[in-house]
């Protein structure tokens, strides 16, 4: 594991530890007990990093100061088909529900659970591993999904908040299957505190309903905070301006991330005022030292490995890492030209961006190929390309044979929605050697 993933773990081991979240500034106090990073560094990395979720917390004091509160976040789920026995292989976990609760009651007794209660199984530990939680152990992991999988909750009451009386205006009272919890501590953002009149914690009534689920103590006397975490998940993250008016500076200026196309054929009108990267080749491969980016060496080498989908990491002793986009535990950016899809066909050495999922046998097949079956997507790489410069959050429908899919560009995965399996994506370039950029722009 290098440095970078190192401190990745550390801290959401950290966070689960927590309850799923904490205040950025404690975050970086504890991480900093193991590893010496500037809070700088540590803002980077939390904000790259798909793992985490950044929001503002409600002002804590009386001059109105906040802080950012740091989240835990994964893609990955429970299969929810696996206790019908009707999954046999998916992308999801395949583990006991209640063994996740803590409170499975065959796994205490003497009577073995049908369903696995095993992390490490042949099935899960890939999955695990894919998205590096196979290092966190179970409780940790299994807050993690609980505060990320909204189909793990029990439902927080909307009657209860609203209306008078101990009830609100639930008319199911005691027998309501839903939590009885005030929706603004959930929020973080309830002004009576202790004076408030609605729940700010699990009452013996809620708290038997959930037992007869199947949740253990734990996790119920944990629950008001991992909802509270959830509704951070699903809350507005900040923006690139919110931290600025936080006070927290970028680790270096990222103004300038779009290669000039009129300078790689020395045409450039603007020299030294013009807004975009000046370089001589379409791609620019770049690691921070703390200080400055600079070039990184052997760039063709990188860029030729990096374009083919199925290379995790750069040749050479010192790799990139191209799932993190780090080397060693330093990040590394590539900048680029602008994607094809926005200019006409007659503009030379943009960057063409190939789309790809993962085949059944280890292999990356393109959008718009055949597979080994000869069978072709509805779309091609160049149209999810088009599609993700318009929205790279939007969902693509794919048709393939007589299966539908969809194509999430913000979890980078194709999903079966009939089946709920979940296919690896893929966005990388068409390589372009040194020789070909020389060749295109003396023409």
């Amino acid at each position: 594991m290098s440095g970078y993933s190192r401190i990745i773990h550390h801290a959401t081991s950290i966070l689960c530890s927590n309850k799923g979240s904490m205040e950025i500034s404690q975050l970086h106090q504890r991480v900093f007990q193991r590893f010496e990073i500037t809070e700088a560094d540590f803002w980077y990395i939390v904000k790259k990093c798909a793992r985490f979720t950044v929001t503002q917390s409600r002002p804590r004091t009386e001059d109105g100061e906040s802080d950012c509160i740091v989240v835990a976040k994964t893609s990955l789920r429970l299969c929810k088909k696996y206790s019908k026995n009707e999954c046999y292989e998916c992308q999801d976990l395949h583990l006991c529900k209640y063994f996740v609760y803590g409170n499975c009651r065959y796994g205490k007794g003497r009577k073995e659970c049908k369903y696995s209660h095993n992390i490490q199984s042949q099935h899960n530990y890939p999955l695990l591993r894919e998205c590096t939680l196979h290092e966190l152990n179970e409780d940790d992991l299994f807050l993690l999904l609980l505060q990320n999988d909204p189909a793990l909750l029990p439902e927080v009451c909307a009657h209860y908040n609203k209306g008078t009386g101990l009830f609100g205006a639930c008319t199911f009272m005691e027998r309501c299957t839903k939590v009885h919890i005030c929706q603004h501590f959930v929020q973080d953002d309830c002004l009576f505190g202790p004076k408030c009149k609605r729940q700010h914690s699990i009452d013996e009534h809620s708290r038997r309903m959930l037992e007869e689920r199947g949740l253990g103590g734990d996790i119920i006397h944990d629950l008001p905070y991992i909802y509270q975490s959830v509704y951070r998940l699903t809350s507005q993250t900040l923006s690139s301006e919110l931290i600025s008016d936080q006070g927290v500076k970028p680790v270096a200026p990222m103004e300038k991330n779009e290669i000039c196309l009129h300078f790689i054929r020395r045409k450039c009108k603007f020299q030294d005022q013009c807004v975009l990267v000046h370089f001589n080749l379409p791609y620019k491969w770049e690691v921070y030292d703390g200080k400055d980016w600079r070039d990184l060496r052997k760039m063709e080498e990188i860029e030729k490995a990096y374009c083919d989908p199925k290379n995790e990491h750069s040749p050479g002793s010192r790799p990139v890492d191209f799932v993190s986009m780090t080397r060693n535990c330093d990040p590394v950016r590539r900048l680029s030209t602008v994607s094809s899809v926005s200019k006409p066909a007659h503009y030379i050495l943009t960057t063409e961006w190939m789309w790809y999922y993962k085949g059944d046998h280890e292999n990356w097949i393109e959008y718009g190929s055949p597979d080994d079956k000869q069978r072709v997507t509805s779309v091609t790489s160049r149209e999810l390309e088009k599609a993700f410069q318009e929205d790279s959050n939007a969902e693509v429908t794919v048709i393939k044979g007589n299966r539908h899919y969809y194509v999430s560009f913000q979890d980078m995965y194709q999903r079966n929605p009939k089946h709920n399996t979940k296919r690896r994506v893929r966005r990388r370039p068409r390589f372009v050697s040194i020789n070909e950029v020389e060749t295109k722009a003396s023409q």
